[in-house]
């Protein structure tokens, strides 16, 4: 009976996920009311949770049977409809054809006329004329940009099309290698077969290490099932999946005892997003030196061919991005401006970055990393608040690892930050999460202040 709830559950994420892709229309931030697509989201989060738990009392090898065929069967779900919340991949592809065409990204905005012979007609689509004859841009993803220089109207689905692209170089490499394969025509389904195979790839290595080091293989359900994978790695395709996986192969490898091998692939992974430097400080140990020049050497070396044609011109839109979404100022850090507003939000966020990296560094193993990585990315996910969800993807693995359900929270809370921009509620559900993770931890640390049965005696904590 249990296997046959599971199964039914499962069956219902898949098809929730399905038709919440197919049927419901393209998030638009900007309107006013709440859109069919917060419903679904919650929806899709509760039956993940029934699931879970309702997977707690079948056998170890049917749990690895649900796991892996529910995480096949969600993520081919996932690729029902194209991108929902998101147009990033539509960068992820003008990148790759610009690459396959000779050019480097860093050197032209998508806008520009020189790479106007690249355009294809679902990333450029032509201009209508409106009502008054004037042209304009029509349809859910496509936005309307100025072509520098001429000034003239350009439609096209990338976002930000009058600057350079923000991604680092082996995230350039996998979207000039997906499009190899693929040609410029294929819209949106093939960084989203990207998804879903490095979704595969992560359920199985997380179910593999799992087993090898004695833990709940049922854990990795956390990730398999997890709407967030499937709809941020998956149907939105956000590059961040494959900075999960190799983050998370760097620590099986640094926990394994091959610490150059773990520095590679730490290196790979930060060079695919640079966010995943937050994995480091869990990885070093007393011996930091061979994980430190692998990294740095792996990072690089990915980025010497574009140095060599671009320069400086490397880092992109990245200066612009920071000083767009307001870390620079301190705006953006919901709940540290509550408390030091403006700049001094900024130095409080890098005080307490700062101060958590050196406690994991210090009290971490690296030969058992897990909780140290989960502490460390769910503590600067919770301090930095970002608008994106996506950035969560590097948690989930390690909340799988460590089986610490508690921190889903985390995506949770960011989730609804992304689907309902109210920065008030923001700050209510990131407080609530903070409250949960902690209320949660306690309990399952079995730390009692005061013993309910003599309330002059305090239990010693466990």
């Amino acid at each position: 009976m249990r296997i046959l709830l599971t199964a039914l559950l499962l069956t219902a994420s898949a098809v929730g996920t399905a038709l919440t892709v197919a049927a419901l229309p393209f998030y638009d931030h900007e309107r006013g009311e709440v859109q069919p697509l917060v419903f679904a989201t919650a929806g899709l989060w509760v039956l993940f949770a029934l699931a879970v738990v309702s997977l707690r009392g079948i056998g170890t090898r049917a749990s690895v049977v649900l796991v892996l065929v529910g995480s096949l069967a969600i993520g081919v779900s996932a690729m029902a409809g194209p991108p929902n919340t998101s147009t990033d991949s539509a960068r992820y592809a003008w990148d790759g054809i610009v690459q396959n065409a000779g050019v480097s990204p860093y050197r032209y905005v998508p806008a520009a006329a020189q790479l106007e012979h690249l355009r294809t007609d679902w990333l450029f689509p032509a201009p209508v004329d409106a009502a008054d004859g004037t042209p304009e841009c029509t349809g859910d993803r496509i936005m309307s940009a100025k072509e520098p220089g001429s000034g003239d109207l350009v439609c096209t689905a990338i976002n930000r099309a009058t600057v350079p692209t923000i991604y680092p170089p082996a995230s350039e490499l996998v979207f000039a290698a997906v499009r190899l394969f693929t040609g410029p025509g294929p819209e949106y389904w093939p960084m989203q077969l990207l998804g879903l195979l490095t979704s595969l790839a992560v359920t199985a290595l997380l179910l593999r290490t799992l087993v090898a080091s004695g833990r709940d293989p049922r854990w990795a359900a956390l990730w398999g099932w997890c709407p967030l994978v499937a709809t941020e790695g998956i149907t939105n395709s956000h590059i961040d999946i494959v900075s999960a996986l190799l983050l998370l192969a760097a620590t099986v490898l640094v926990a394994a005892g091959r610490r150059w091998a773990g520095g590679i692939a730490l290196g790979l992974s930060i060079a695919t997003k640079l966010i995943p430097v937050i994995g480091a400080p869990a990885l070093l140990g007393r011996r930091p030196w061979g994980i430190v020049v692998a990294s740095v050497a792996t990072f690089l070396l990915l980025y010497v061919p574009y140095i060599a044609t671009d320069g400086l011109r490397v880092l992109g839109y990245l200066p612009g991005y920071l000083s767009e979404e307001g870390y620079e100022s301190g705006n953006r850090f919901v709940m540290l401006s509550l408390v030091a507003p403006g700049a001094a939000a900024t130095v409080l966020a890098a005080v307490l970055i700062a101060g958590t990296a050196l406690l994991v560094w210090w009290k971490t193993d690296p030969a058992n990393p897990w909780m140290g990585q989960l502490l460390m990315i769910g503590t600067v996910l919770l301090v930095v608040t970002p608008r994106y969800p996506w950035y969560a993807l590097l948690l989930v693995p390690m909340v799988a690892m460590t089986g610490r359900w508690e921190w889903l929270a985390v995506p949770l809370a960011l989730t609804e930050r992304l689907l309902v921009p109210s920065v008030d509620l923001t700050r209510v559900t990131v407080a609530v999460a903070v409250v949960f993770i902690v209320v949660v931890s306690v309990r399952r640390a079995g730390w009692v202040i005061v013993s309910p049965r003599n309330p002059a005696k305090s239990a010693p904590p466990r």
